[in-house]
């Protein structure tokens, strides 16, 4: 076996992601809250970009006053005179800031107003103040709830396992049989037993419950009201409630089937997952990204919404010494870089604007009928359409929608629920998935209550009103999107 090394060349043509491109990418995607972030965290990292700052008018300073500089000379105490007159300029320095110092502010409230009063806000104080604080999780919430409650210390042991085990719901994700362990824990299945029934008083109500029906149970006893013949219904009747089965439940509490109403009218006042209402906001703010407004032609006009981001540009100052001569060789290496990277960055920036600008113009293009009539004039929309008219790929266009909104008319809306699929119906119109599902919920919302429509109703109503032919399977399908229970759950006794 003989092993040999040679060489040779290939030609080939290969992609490859410039920088520049990817960085320009990255920046199209962005929302708009986290573009900010993104500028922000530039002008931390490159030192030759900067904010411009647009005055339009320029202070002049005004010549100082002979009286006034009589005033702030330096406090000289002499050996040679008595004194009067330094005393009496430190008693009008005493006047002038005698509100100052007799104030009940901290005195970092002090500092922070007078330095904003200079122009030179602390921005680390402006940032703390604007931050929002911490909300305390449910976990956290119930521990200080448990320190406060009078109880035995095995008892409280016992509380305190308990509260690791309650899920983000409020439910107790284990059986109490599976907490007692008499190797590990000095407490007894009888503790457990206390301080479970401890928990359940605790706020919000409907805490440490086993399922559903017993959370039921536990808010109806501490609810303000009196709720006695819910309770006895739940505890009676409670697969009847579940099916619906209304006119069951009347008869077993024998009642009317108006008095069950009104029963389980009081009962939706109740919480089904009451540790949700404690711990962090899932909901993370938004900001519209361009605006759709009428014009005077009767048609749209696009703006882009860019007054919260900040004008930048490259120092003066660093071009300069980049340029020069005299700065060693690696230093005018370092500044060239950056002010390579700066420029990408805001090229990308205006960049970013073009693009979204051309996108949410082709859209009132194409969607005119749903920003003068609504959401059931939605029409079908795929991404390659604006893709062909703007001669760019379909990936620009998925990420220039990325996460974006708009604000128009019909309110804030996401850009990517324009782009959707639909059908067409007999006459040759086009209707897209949304518009179908908006009709949905109207003949819902309009239907008969005590008479609810079935899958296959729908179907035949969705068709009458121009909606195309449509299988009950893809009813189904978009009931169950809409939250929109079958007809046995919403029929109404």
């Amino acid at each position: 076996m003989k092993f040999s090394m040679s060489g040779q060349m290939r030609m080939e043509q290969k992609m490859k992601l410039a920088p520049r491109m990817i960085q320009s990418m990255e920046v199209l995607q962005l929302p708009m809250l986290a573009l900010q972030e993104k500028i922000e965290t530039e002008l931390n990292s490159n030192p030759v970009l900067e904010m411009t700052e647009n005055r339009d008018e320029r202070v002049e300073t005004a010549p100082a006053d002979t009286a006034t500089v009589s005033q702030e000379r330096e406090l000289v105490v002499r050996e040679d005179a008595d004194y009067v007159e330094d005393f009496q300029r430190l008693e009008s320095i005493r006047d002038d800031f005698g509100d100052y110092n007799n104030s009940d502010e901290p005195a970092s409230y002090r500092s922070a107003y007078l330095a904003g009063s200079r122009g030179d806000p602390d921005k680390k104080m402006e940032a703390l103040q604007n931050t929002a604080a911490q909300e305390q999780s449910l976990h956290d919430s119930l521990k200080d709830q448990w320190r406060m409650t009078d109880a035995e210390p095995l008892v409280k042991a016992a509380g305190g396992l308990i509260i690791d085990y309650l899920d983000e719901k409020g439910y107790l994700s284990v059986r109490l049989e599976q907490l007692h362990n008499k190797d590990k824990h000095e407490f007894g299945l009888e503790h457990l037993q206390q301080a479970l029934e401890l928990i359940q008083k605790l706020e919000p109500a409907g805490i440490g419950a086993k399922d559903l029906r017993e959370c039921l149970l536990i808010q109806m006893r501490q609810f303000p009201e009196d709720m006695s013949f819910e309770m006895r219904m739940v505890q009676s009747c409670w697969d009847e409630l579940l099916e619906n089965h209304l006119p069951s439940v009347a008869k077993k509490m024998k009642c009317s089937v108006e008095q069950v109403n009104r029963a389980v009218g009081r009962m939706s006042k109740l919480d089904t997952s009451p540790g949700l209402r404690v711990g962090p906001d899932e909901n993370h703010p938004i900001a519209a990204d361009a605006v759709i407004e009428p014009d005077e032609q009767g048609g749209y006009a696009v703006r882009l919404i860019d007054a919260r981001l900040p004008n930048l540009r490259v120092s003066d100052f660093y071009q300069k010494m980049a340029h020069d001569r005299q700065i060693d060789e690696q230093t005018r290496q370092f500044l060239q870089k950056n002010i390579r990277s700066a420029q990408w960055f805001m090229d990308a920036i205006q960049q970013r604007k073009q693009t979204l600008q051309r996108v949410v113009s082709a859209i009132v293009r194409h969607q005119h009928d749903f920003f003068d009539k609504g959401k059931l004039y939605l029409r079908p929309l795929p991404m390659a359409t604006i893709a062909d008219e703007m001669g760019v790929h379909i990936a620009t266009i998925s990420r220039a929608v990325s996460g974006k909104y708009v604000q128009c008319p019909q309110g804030i809306i996401p850009l990517r629920s324009f782009f959707s699929g639909g059908m067409e119906d007999k006459s040759g119109q086009e209707h897209s998935w949304d518009a179908v599902k908006a009709k949905l919920q109207e003949i819902v919302d309009q239907e008969d209550k005590s008479d609810p429509l079935g899958d296959d109703a729908i179907r035949e109503k969705l068709e009458a009103a121009g909606m195309g032919s449509i299988a009950r399977r893809t009813v189904a399908k978009y009931r169950q999107l809409l939250n929109i229970p079958t007809a046995r759950f919403r029929k109404k006794y």
